[in-house]
C-alpha cells in the first residue's frame, strides 16, 4: 500500500521535486530525516511540516540559521499552495491542493495571525497606548 501524496516541495532555482508523502515530515541534515538535505548550514534537525485537516504547517525546530515563509522568518505557520519556504539559504515553493473546507481553515489561520500581530507587545501588556492612524 503506497502513501498518498499530499504535495511536493519544488526547489526554487531548478531540480527534483520533494514529495510529501506523510502527515508529519522532519527536514534536516541528519540521514534520519523524512527529508535529508545534506548542506553545512541546515541544522541536524531544521524543521516539520505537518498536514493537518487538509492544510501544510511548518514548525522550526530551533535551527540556527531559521526557516521562512515568504521571506518572513518564523517558529510556526500555516503555509498556503505558492507559498516560498526558506530552509536556511535553501528555497522551495510549496504545491499542494486546498480543498473547500481547508480554505476556509487557511483563512481562517490567516486572519488569526493577522491579529496575533496587530498590537505591540507593550500595547497587549497596556503599557503603552496603541499607535493611531495619525501617528504614521
Amino acid at each position: 500500500m503506497s502513501n498518498p501524496i499530499h504535495g511536493e516541495l519544488v526547489p526554487v532555482g531548478g531540480g527534483d521535486a520533494i514529495p510529501l508523502i506523510r502527515d508529519v515530515m522532519t527536514v534536516g541534515r541528519r540521514k534520519s530525516n523524512d527529508i535529508c538535505l545534506e548542506f553545512a548550514n541546515v541544522s541536524s534537525m531544521h524543521c516539520e511540516f505537518t498536514f493537518k485537516a487538509g492544510v501544510w504547517y511548518v514548525r522550526d525546530m530551533r535551527s540556527q540559521n531559521g526557516t521562512k515563509v515568504n521571506g518572513e522568518r518564523v517558529a510556526q505557520r500555516l503555509i498556503k499552495p505558492g507559498d516560498l519556504i526558506g530552509i536556511s539559504s535553501h528555497q522551495f515553493k510549496i504545491e499542494y491542493q486546498l480543498s473547500a473546507s481547508a480554505q476556509i481553515v487557511a483563512e481562517e489561520a490567516a486572519h488569526a495571525t493577522e491579529d496575533v500581530f496587530a498590537q505591540s507587545l507593550m500595547e497587549k501588556a497596556g503599557l503603552a497606548k496603541p499607535k493611531s492612524a495619525k501617528d504614521d
